[in-house]
């Protein structure tokens, strides 16, 4: 009877063991499924190739984190110089031009001697040129020349910097292009100032304002509409002299646009 009794107690005692054991490592490997699911196990390949695809399938903001999630976990990797000029790209077409403006720049920061310099300011200089304004300029849109023009300048000092330092550049073209058309509505946009001080009887801030447009906008459209401004804001002033100083230059180079009515 004693010889049962011990063994039956030994039984059990290793059943228990046995299930202890069973339970311990169970948890073990349900704590490294946890750690694992945890732990960033995708390559920095993927994830860029990932933001790629998003990109192309125009899903701007989700392009976005996979970029963002990239820089945090591989800021020294071999895609990280290309996954932040394109993070640049993502927020501009997430529409968050002064995210992408500062990403540019710190892209210039970290990389000055990156070959793709020439197309970091192409992008630079197209984010300030189709920057939008306020709110209620997207929903009343005005004529380009009419909003700030600091962004306009901002535009083309980027589109110059790229064209000087990088001549043959695949971007240039249409940077030269842009210039163009920039060049052309800062010079009207000085002319709409100019027009905006003669009606409010700012004569000499209107004629200071044409003065600069003639000065720095030499070869555009707006030249003939600040002679005129000048020639007015002359007059009123009671600078005859110069208004008719200014009405012989419109008469040697502009014949035709002779006759005109003061604002």
């Amino acid at each position: 009877m004693y010889f049962t009794k011990n063994t039956s107690s030994t039984q059990l005692f290793i059943k228990l063991s046995i299930a202890f054991i069973i339970c311990i490592s169970l948890s073990a490997c349900s704590k490294n499924k946890q750690t694992a699911k945890a732990s960033p196990s995708q390559p920095a390949k993927t994830i860029f190739l990932e933001a790629r695809t998003l990109m192309s399938n125009n899903q701007f903001e989700a392009a976005v984190k996979k970029y963002e999630t990239l820089e945090a976990q591989y800021p020294l990797g071999r895609y990280a110089q290309q996954a932040l000029l394109e993070q640049a790209y993502a927020y501009f077409k997430f529409d968050e031009p002064d995210t992408a403006l500062d990403t540019i720049d710190r892209y210039m920061r970290v990389y000055p001697r990156s070959p793709r310099m020439d197309y970091a300011l192409y992008l630079r200089g197209l984010i300030n040129f189709t920057r939008g304004g306020s709110v209620i300029d997207k929903v009343f849109p005005r004529n380009f020349s009419d909003l700030d023009g600091v962004r306009q300048k901002e535009a083309f000092n980027d589109f110059s910097a790229l064209i000087n330092r990088h001549k043959g550049s695949p971007y240039a073209a249409d940077a030269k292009k842009r210039m163009h058309y920039l060049k052309n509505t800062l010079g009207q946009s000085e002319v709409s100032i100019a027009e905006y001080y003669m009606k409010r009887g700012a004569y000499l801030a209107a004629y200071n304002r044409a003065d600069y447009a003639i000065k720095y906008h030499q070869g555009t459209p707006a030249v003939i509409s600040a002679l005129q401004i000048k020639t007015c804001a002359a007059r009123k002033l009671g600078k005859n002299d110069l208004a008719n100083d200014t009405l012989r230059i419109i008469k040697l180079n502009f014949p035709t646009k002779t006759k005109f009515a003061c604002l």
